[in-house]
């Protein structure tokens, strides 16, 4: 089961990293990640890509609860006790966002793209639940990485200490969570969004 989280979690290290990317196009405006976007998307919507990704999903939820309710709460000290509780929200994250953009595409019919995923975080009260919810998902992603890089990493990167390092990690995730932030709410003026993509 671990080897099997181990490698779920690469996939989906890999995809989160790209979508992030994407993200973070928006930066430059709303067509530019689109344009980013429909090129990514002839990889990963490819249907046997697709069926791998939501496979590694559905592991990594099930293995990770799996291994949190394994692990006796004493023994959740210093870097394990943040891979544990990031690890937790990861998954909550991961069942709700899969889940809503399944049901977004499936359901409402919308194409899940900026707009979709904008939606929450430009409208008023739903923001006041989804900025928190997005920007904590990013952190907890990096939060998750560099724990898990601190229990296995013994040695100096540059010069830098194991600790420098963690501590390196967290600070580029709250970085690019805030950035996303930012440009998903076109630096935070609102992003105009078309009228079938105002559902709050």
């Amino acid at each position: 089961m671990k080897k099997l989280h181990r490698i779920c979690g690469l996939i989906l290290v890999c995809f989160v990293g790209i979508h992030l990317f994407n993200h973070l196009c928006s930066l430059l405006g709303a067509d530019a990640h689109l344009a980013v976007m429909q090129q990514l998307r002839k990889v990963y919507r490819n249907p046997f890509v697709e069926t791998v990704l939501l496979l590694a999903v559905i592991i990594q939820i099930i293995s990770g609860l799996r291994f949190v309710c394994s692990k006796q709460k004493h023994k959740w000290t210093g870097y394990a006790k943040w891979q544990v509780c990031s690890g937790f929200y990861l998954a909550i994250f991961l069942f709700i966002h899969v889940g809503a953009v399944l049901a977004g595409r499936y359901l409402l019919g919308l194409d899940t793209n900026i707009y979709f995923g904008a939606a929450g975080l430009n409208s008023f009260p739903a923001n006041l639940f989804f900025i928190p919810y997005y920007t904590l998902a990013i952190a907890a992603f990096f939060i998750h990485l560099a724990a898990l890089h601190a229990q296995r990493m013994h040695k100096n990167i540059a010069g830098l200490s194991v600790a420098i390092q963690t501590k390196l990690l967290v600070i580029t995730g709250v970085i690019i969570a805030l950035t996303v932030l930012y440009g998903m709410t076109n630096g935070f003026r609102a992003l105009p969004l078309p009228a079938s993509y105002n559902i709050f």
